[in-house]
């Protein structure tokens, strides 16, 4: 395509940007007085009262929160923590297999008591429009039972107020990160009244480990039945969001922790989001309970709080029959390559016992599988090459005649057999894999802390050396943005490698010259953008331009050999 058509395009397209948002995109302000109508219609065409407890937050140290309560402490194989007696949330939650950083063996202190600048909780409760005292953060439960929570022992707390009305909650843990509390409310008053039970989880702070990169969301997700919305830190600062349905779930997650809540199927719910001085989340069923007097209402919310392991989620959805609750870990639109990929990575693992063997393996399998399209395309790139100087010999010949020069070229391509796109097409069917495999090493908490050889002990995280100390031989550190380490200088060079093999821009005019420029510092360019992408990435990119090379390699001996069939030797007609 002609440079000038090019710029052209991007010129026009820009213009037709501008002009919308100068003359006919809605203003912010009218975008926010829509929204905000939206979210007043969901919360005030119902019965069931907002949860609007003000807590009043002073900030000290996790050791002092956690030790001036009195606590039901609980633990099983993979996480540890304790739930406290004044207010009754579960405020502090350790996940006993992993690490906070590479080496350390400090773990993962998922939630914090509300006291602290991480404050991180989770809740349950009975929200109601009557005068009726209903617990709350300040309400002192009492334990019936064990103090001990345990995989085989649920533990009973209980709170009885002013009218004899008793509130108690049945807390039980599984093998691994799901939580039940079975709400009981026993009306021992004369009187009657309606309640609406509900859980929140609040947080103080963005989370520490926090990424802000925009293809990975972190935040909340609401899938209610076939709907999924997912909502960032940022878009619940803005507003206020709300959703309603019957079946589903509303998750937080971070890059790889999450909670959730999980309501009773098959009642009416709704899910709210906001931020008042506090990330808050909440569930309340709509549909609510009458408690006569001298009667009992159970409900049942449940919560995954821990690591997001996809095969543990995965067992989840089965187990709660919970549709798209996999999507804890979302993988976007490309879904359906990222999760057999996930299997195949996951059986590499299984085979090598090294995510880096393993990512080599899934390499070498994905050139297997696209091995008939890279040796079409890769003929074609080298009867491309071989043609270099007969297209030079017709760009002298018809220098001043570019549509004649057109279609002798394409005569020439015929005559010898070439598909100009023919080599692009490949490249762009492999894309999806790319990316594919990126978000998989990126979500996937398997790759977290992973080692492969030598100093990459974390495959998950960037290449920890850099070439401007020569790779940790010299005595100093350099700026991050110069951080860049052995892996991506391999991928740069091997792609140069790659590039070298492949047909050059001929000519000699302004245009060509400008395309050699831009092939000879694509690599270089790529060294730099990449750097600091995840070391497995760089790993898969590294070992497909090795193979890739081979591959070419062997296809410049094959076919840059024969002379191509010059058009005066050929019997197909002369154009007209």
């Amino acid at each position: 395509m002609d440079l000038k058509n090019i710029i052209a395009a991007i010129t026009l397209s820009a213009a037709v940007i501008v002009l919308y948002g100068l003359f006919f995109a809605p203003t912010q302000e009218q975008i926010n007085n829509l929204n905000n109508k939206d979210e007043k219609n969901i919360t005030q065409n119902t019965d069931a009262p907002t949860i609007d407890e003000k807590i009043e937050v002073k900030t000290i140290t996790r050791e002092d929160a956690l030790g001036k309560d009195n606590r039901v402490f609980f633990e099983n194989a993979f996480i540890k923590g304790s739930i406290s007696l004044l207010g009754g949330a579960i405020d502090d939650l350790e996940l006993k297999a992993y690490n906070k950083t590479l080496g350390s063996k400090e773990k993962i202190q998922l939630l914090n008591p509300a006291s602290t600048n991480n404050g991180y909780t989770f809740n349950t409760g009975w929200a109601t429009r009557s005068n009726i005292e209903t617990p709350n953060s300040n309400t002192i439960w009492k334990i019936d039972g064990t103090n001990k929570l345990t995989p085989g022992g649920a533990v009973k707390i209980y709170f009885v107020n002013n009218s004899g009305i008793r509130f108690e909650r049945l807390i039980s843990i599984d093998e691994k990160y799901l939580f039940s509390v079975k709400q009981t409310l026993i009306n021992n008053s004369q009187e009657t009244f309606k309640v609406y039970p509900f859980a929140r989880i609040n947080r103080n702070s963005l989370p520490d480990d926090l990424t802000d990169f925009y293809i990975l969301h972190e935040g909340y997700t609401f899938i209610t039945g076939e709907n999924i919305e997912e909502v960032d830190y940022d878009d619940v600062e803005e507003k206020k969001h709300s959703t309603e349905g019957s079946t589903g779930v509303l998750i937080q997650g971070d890059k790889y922790w999450m909670t959730s809540i999980i309501p009773e199927q098959g009642r009416n719910f709704r899910f709210d989001l906001d931020y008042k001085d506090k990330y808050r989340a909440s569930y309340i069923d709509l549909k609510g309970y009458e408690a006569r007097p001298n009667t009992l209402i159970e409900h049942s919310v449940k919560s995954l709080i821990g690591a997001k392991e996809i095969k543990q989620i995965n067992k989840y959805k089965d187990d709660l029959k919970i549709e798209k609750l996999d999507l804890i870990v979302n993988y976007g639109v490309l879904y359906f390559i990222i999760v057999p990929m996930h299997k195949i990575l996951s059986y590499f693992f299984n085979f090598t016992g090294n995510y880096g063997y393993a990512i080599i393996l899934l390499t070498i399998l994905v050139r297997v599988v696209f091995f008939p399209l890279n040796q079409y395309s890769m003929k074609s790139m080298g009867k491309m090459k071989s043609l270099g100087p007969e297209i030079e010999n017709l760009k002298t010949r018809f220098k001043d005649d570019k549509q004649q020069l057109q279609r002798e070229m394409m005569k020439l391509y015929k005559v010898n057999g070439v598909n100009p796109a023919s080599s692009c097409f490949p490249i762009l069917i492999q894309i999806p894999i790319f990316f594919s495999l990126y978000k998989l090493l990126l979500l996937d908490l398997a790759m977290r802390h992973s080692p492969f050889v030598w100093v990459w002990q974390d495959l998950s995280a960037k290449d920890p050396l850099t070439i401007f100390n020569l790779f940790g031989l010299l005595p100093y550190s350099v700026p991050t943005f110069l951080e860049i380490g052995l892996l991506p200088v391999l991928m740069g060079s091997s792609m140069w490698l790659q590039m070298k093999l492949s047909p050059q821009p001929s000519g000699s005019d302004e245009m060509q010259k400008m395309q050699k420029k831009i092939f000879m510092l694509m690599p270089l360019f790529l060294t730099v953008i990449l750097a600091p992408f995840a070391a497995g990435l760089i790993l898969y990119w590294v070992c497909t331009n090795i193979l890739t090379i081979i591959q070419q390699y062997i296809i410049c001996l094959l076919y840059t050999s024969p002379s191509p069939r010059d058009l005066s030797t050929s019997r197909l007609p002369s154009s007209a």
